[in-house]
């Protein structure tokens, strides 16, 4: 016999009321048959859990370990329950989102939080307190995109550099949320700050500084370098913070999206001729559960998109002439 949970309450059951007289009446049996219930489990634990006696039953040293178990393991399994039915009530209303990083997924995790859990319909009215919504968070396109294809996600919000595929092309549905030009990212003092827009040539002498990812950006940047005629003297890939601290101090000239916002002592700056692009995807299952919401979500993303580019260093003044 495989010991089973409902063989943990009965074993908890008759520890709670100290006899089986009044275990039996608490978990409605007759008393024959919750000793023969106890015998078969005490035969498959290989011994007895409880000595029996005129006063009633006492927990054996073997008793007291499957009782220990069982404490954590009846409140884990109900718990467990718990979540799985408040899932299946709710969690489709929710959303899982993985994204890399920047001001448009902070936009769209924002508008999400705050969008009804549920349209007026069947399941009843749209709750107020917005839709649930839990993150993940990678510099990898590729493990992000891996996780709306395995079911662990629902949405993807990553960008591409140009025309290239995103990750999971064959798998997933992608759509393009906007489409920025790539902006470089200068000191406010820097001597080049004033212009309007900046030659990449210009930056030959420049080291460089950029966040991360598995894309193919970094190949598009010194591609774009070539074309310029130099090869950049190196290139610091690190978290956004460090990035801007080094641009601020003068370490550096950074790589940024048009949506970067407003920072204190630094500035934005187009690039002439527009040499590298970022896209801005949103990708799904098709047969997913959320699968039915990537309208509503799209819409969501391309109205934070706008929303991050109104606030964004791009709007900053031009200085000078």
């Amino acid at each position: 016999m495989d010991l089973e949970l409902r063989h943990l309450k009965t074993i908890r059951a008759i520890a709670d009321a100290g006899s089986l007289t009044r275990a039996a009446t608490a978990l409605g049996l007759a008393q024959p048959a919750l000793s023969a219930q106890l015998k078969r489990i005490e035969r498959a634990l290989g011994g007895a859990l409880f000595e029996r006696g005129r006063d009633g039953v006492r927990v054996t040293a073997l008793g007291d370990l499957v009782l220990d178990r069982a404490r954590v393991v009846l409140p884990a399994v109900c718990e467990l329950q718990e979540e799985a039915v408040r899932f299946a009530r709710e969690g489709a209303a929710g959303y899982r989102l993985g994204g890399t990083h920047g001001p448009l997924l902070g936009g769209l995790v924002d508008r999400l939080a705050a969008a009804p859990a549920h349209p007026e319909g069947p399941a009843g009215p749209a709750r107020p307190g917005g839709a649930p919504v839990t993150t993940y968070t990678s510099w990898s396109e590729r493990e992000i995109a891996g996780g709306v294809a395995a079911g662990r996600l629902d949405f993807a919000l990553v960008g591409a550099c140009g025309e290239s595929a995103p990750p999971e092309a064959g798998r997933l549905a992608w759509t393009e949320v906007a489409r920025d030009p790539v902006y470089v990212m200068l000191a406010a003092d820097h001597p080049l700050a004033p212009r309007a827009e900046i030659d990449l040539a210009a930056l030959a002498d420049a080291s460089w500084t950029d966040v991360p990812g598995d894309g193919c950006f970094g190949d598009c940047f010194a591609a774009a370098c070539v074309r310029a005629g130099f090869t950049p003297l190196c290139v610091y890939e690190t978290d956004t913070a460090s990035c801007v601290h080094l641009v601020q101090v003068g370490r550096a000239v950074g790589l940024c999206r048009a949506t970067f916002p407003a920072t204190p002592g630094l500035v934005t700056r187009p690039l002439v001729g527009t040499p590298l692009i970022w896209r801005h995807l949103l990708g799904w299952h098709p047969e997913g559960r959320a699968a039915g919401r990537a309208a509503d979500v799209l819409a969501h993303a391309r109205a934070a998109h706008a929303e991050a580019l109104a606030r964004s260093a791009a709007r900053t003044p031009v200085a000078g002439p």
